[in-house]
């Protein structure tokens, strides 16, 4: 039987990568929009609500600006399905074409992404400037195609990834949803889980990674009913895990997971691998088929279905106004844990790599670059900016990587507030409590809102750390919540605690409108 063979030429595959890198960086699926939506015009907490809306504000203006989401900009993981009928036309391996895709979406001059790749993951950690080498999975399969998946993997929803191997009598919810329980925020919710289970231990995180990209239909299959063991999981963990009351951002509410994807592949009759993988509020991925025609050719998404939500919807109950320039330890000491605040003036910037030169320094007695003394600091690494932007998009990272550096750096400074994203670890909280400075949280997935609100940038120390240096901005009505207050109470322990307790006595089905 004769059978149609096709030609890719490999700089199709190239300028694919690339375009779908650029497009994913502001498009957020469509699918992603609809249900996060729905969580919004649901959702009762009043600071999980305005998360999401400035979730759904940034994602507008991301996509009407074609920049990125979030500063973040992903490690670029790729699924290839080749075709065996299918002969790419190249003197580069496939990795090799996807890599030089990767490079000229990070690096293109009208929407320049973050580069976050380091080259040697054990010692000098040195980036490589151009967010190369992707990690790439390829599968031979039937046809004379080559279908694409691609995504943008945010490293504060990676790092959260889990894997167990169970007894084959023991429960895969339970575990799921023990560990969810254990994640904290850093991972960026309302997102999803996605869950890979059988084969072996690194077949079990395939699975998850890759189901991850699937279309998110949490509401057709609750309409219909479970036709299969895994989509009975599917909902059981859906409705466990919003049961949690771990709500947007870690604050207490109704939505923690828009979806739940499960995933699974025979394995020995001795094991049950089990992997968890959480995705973020950047929810990045676009799926392309190529058949020898041409690069693909993406059209932009009918931003009508993204909702109509202004700045005047997300603070519309009172806020507090805090002068950065002006600020004192008496007036820090009176925010209270869940209170919004508007900043204004100006601030510093630092992360891990400026943390951890900063405390060299004062362990080698040496004086710091910069003065921290009566000052603000945010933890971020923001994008470069293009045409007349102060910054690129500017979202707050992880802050318990920074609970390490936390005592010391109050103890020797006279910083009098922080601010990152999620929660803070149990000695974070101590040294909190010690020294009297307090913990802000910026929402993660509206790096391109809060960018917005940056009326100044310069860099002020550390230059050869990149989008790690030290930067100086001056804000203007930044919206953060008060986390972590003078006396210990955090808002991300205060807040799932009371939504989980209101859920249960409401019913699950009710709170999260199932």
């Amino acid at each position: 039987m004769s059978r149609t063979r096709s030609t890719v030429a490999g700089e199709d595959i190239t300028k694919s990568v690339a375009d779908a890198l650029q497009y994913i960086s502001y498009y957020h699926p469509p699918d992603y929009i609809r249900y996060l939506s729905q969580a919004y015009t649901r959702e009762q907490s009043p600071a999980a609500k305005n998360a999401i809306g400035q979730i759904l504000l940034n994602s507008r203006m991301a996509a009407f600006g074609r920049r990125p989401i979030c500063q973040d900009t992903g490690l670029v993981v790729v699924f290839a399905k080749v075709g065996m009928d299918a002969r790419i036309k190249s003197t580069a391996s496939f990795a090799d074409l996807v890599n030089e895709g990767v490079h000229r979406a990070y690096l293109d001059p009208d929407n320049p992404l973050r580069a976050s790749i380091v080259a040697d993951p054990l010692a000098a950690r040195v980036n490589t400037r151009d967010n190369t080498p992707a990690v790439v999975h390829i599968d031979l399969v039937l046809g004379n195609q080559v279908e694409i998946t691609i995504a943008a993997k945010g490293g504060g929803s990676e790092n959260k990834a889990r894997f167990t191997t169970l007894n084959p009598s023991a429960s895969v919810a339970d575990w799921v949803v023990d560990t969810v329980s254990t994640l904290g925020s850093g991972w960026c919710p309302p997102g999803l889980i996605s869950v890979g289970i059988g084969g072996s231990a690194e077949k079990a995180m395939l699975l998850a990674k890759e189901a991850m990209n699937e279309p998110i239909d949490m509401s057709e299959l609750l309409s219909r009913g479970a036709s299969n063991a895994e989509e009975e999981l599917r909902i059981e963990l859906y409705e466990r895990i919003n049961a949690l009351g771990i709500g947007a951002q870690g604050l207490g509410g109704l939505t923690t997971v828009v979806d739940v994807k499960v995933a699974t592949h025979p394995t020995h009759v001795a094991s049950k691998p089990v992997a968890l993988i959480p995705q973020c509020a950047a929810n990045r991925h676009l799926k392309f088929t190529l058949d020898g025609t041409g690069p693909v050719q993406l059209q932009p998404p009918d931003l009508s279905e993204w909702p109509q939500i202004g700045h005047e919807d997300l603070h519309a109950t009172g806020v507090r106004r805090v002068n950065l320039d002006a600020l004192t330890k008496e007036q820090t000491a009176s925010w209270r844990c869940g209170e919004t605040l508007l900043l204004s003036g100006k601030m510093l910037t630092g992360r891990d790599a400026a943390h951890q030169r900063m405390v060299d320094l004062i362990d080698a007695g040496k004086p710091l670059p910069v003065d921290l003394r009566g000052r603000v600091i945010y933890y971020v690494g923001p994008v470069r900016a293009v045409r007349d932007e102060v910054v690129g998009p500017a979202g707050p990272t992880t802050a318990s990587r920074m609970d390490a550096f936390a005592e010391k750096i109050l103890a020797e400074t006279g910083l009098l507030a922080m601010l990152g994203k999620a929660e803070r670890g149990p000695a974070a909280i101590v040294s909190i409590v010690r020294h009297k400075t307090p913990y802000l949280t910026a929402v993660g997935g509206a790096a391109y809102l809060i960018s917005k609100s940056i009326k100044a940038a310069r860099i002020v120390a550390f230059e050869d750390l990149g989008m790690e240096a030290i930067y100086e901005f001056e804000v203007q009505d930044m919206p953060v919540i008060m986390a972590v207050d003078v006396e210990g109470n955090s808002i991300h322990n205060s807040g799932p605690l009371e939504w989980r307790k209101r859920m249960a006595a409401d019913g699950i089905a009710r709170a999260i409108g199932v």
